[in-house]
């Protein structure tokens, strides 16, 4: 059993603190926000019964878990026995620098310091740390506690050592992690979201496809096996010689079609206004926090089904 110091306690830290007490692990969380700690418990107390109905627990009970979150009023305190932080406080720069060197400065020198950040470059806030050498990111896709895939990213100065322990500590827990091998804006998954993104906006920009009509085309068609299989894999299966062979039955199209993705929509003004349009059309405003409950619980569902099908890799 790890100490785990949860630092940032908000929608991010939350979860995670869900994910380390589920793997076993004594949990601490502070926040300097008051009261927000505590809600981070009150929230882990209302999910983790869905949880255990779809037998996302291990084998425990929500009594279980909760058991090893508590709170700490004071940054020190939840940092003194740590084995490994997760940092989760907002996306500025200087404030970020600012945390890091209370960070390193309180936590053991043995403890490794990960940060939730999907947007700045380890780089950026852990230079001037005595012990960069132990800091990297370990950015999720929310929540950490239905959505496994984690990037660790490390730094130019990252310590191989870090990134491994790294690696062992959140597989040990239950994610699966990304193994950055340099650190480069957007990381992984958003540099594919973001691709992926643009070209949505750019077919209802220019007239070829509504908003419903593309989430179909995700939800109905590729998002089904990329629910278990990704891109590389995908096309590996998609030509009779594999991953070589569909290359050269189709690189041609998909560079013709490279050269019409070159120009940039902005995601506002007019076609902001259709794209909020057709999807308050489909969901009213006041209907959104519903929506996002029944997203998390189908996550559920889908967190089981793969799970209830993760020994079977076998053709």
């Amino acid at each position: 059993m790890l100490r785990i110091a949860i630092v940032g306690a908000g929608l991010i830290g939350r979860a995670w603190a869900i994910v380390f007490a589920r793997g076993g692990h004594r949990v601490a969380l502070w926040d300097k926000q008051p009261g927000q700690a505590e809600r981070a418990l009150e929230f882990a107390a209302t999910v983790l019964p869905d949880l255990d109905r779809h037998g996302l627990l291990r084998g425990q009970r929500p009594a279980e878990v909760q058991a090893r979150l508590q709170v700490e009023t004071e940054l020190d305190a939840a940092l003194a026995q740590a084995d490994y932080v997760q940092e989760n406080t907002p996306e500025v720069l200087d404030s970020k620098r600012a945390v890091y060197a209370e960070l390193d400065r309180l936590a053991p020198a043995a403890a490794i310091l990960a940060s939730s950040t999907s947007a700045l470059l380890p780089s950026r806030f852990t230079d001037h740390l005595p012990g960069r050498e132990r800091c990297l990111v370990a950015h999720p896709i929310n929540p950490p506690y239905l959505v496994p895939a984690v990037e660790l990213v490390p730094a130019p100065w990252t310590a191989p050592q870090t990134m491994a322990r790294a690696r062992q500590i959140l597989a040990d827990a239950g994610q699966v992690p990304i193994m950055m091998r340099r650190e480069i804006d957007g990381f992984v998954m958003n540099r594919l979201q973001g691709a992926l993104l643009q070209e949505a906006f750019r077919l209802v920009a220019d007239g070829y496809a509504g908003v419903e009509d593309v989430d179909v085309g995700i939800r109905e068609g590729l998002a089904l096996r990329w629910s278990f299989m990704g891109p590389f894999e995908t096309i590996d299966l998609n030509a009779p010689g594999g991953v070589r062979d569909y290359a050269g039955r189709y690189e041609s199209m998909y560079a013709g079609l490279f050269e019409q993705m070159q120009r940039r929509v902005p995601w506002s003004g007019e076609t902001m206004d259709r794209v909020e349009a057709e999807r308050r059309a489909r969901l009213p405003a006041d209907a959104l926090a519903a929506r996002q409950l029944w997203r998390d619980r189908r996550l559920m569902a889908l967190a089981a089904h793969k799970q209830a099908g993760r020994d079977d890799q076998t053709p």
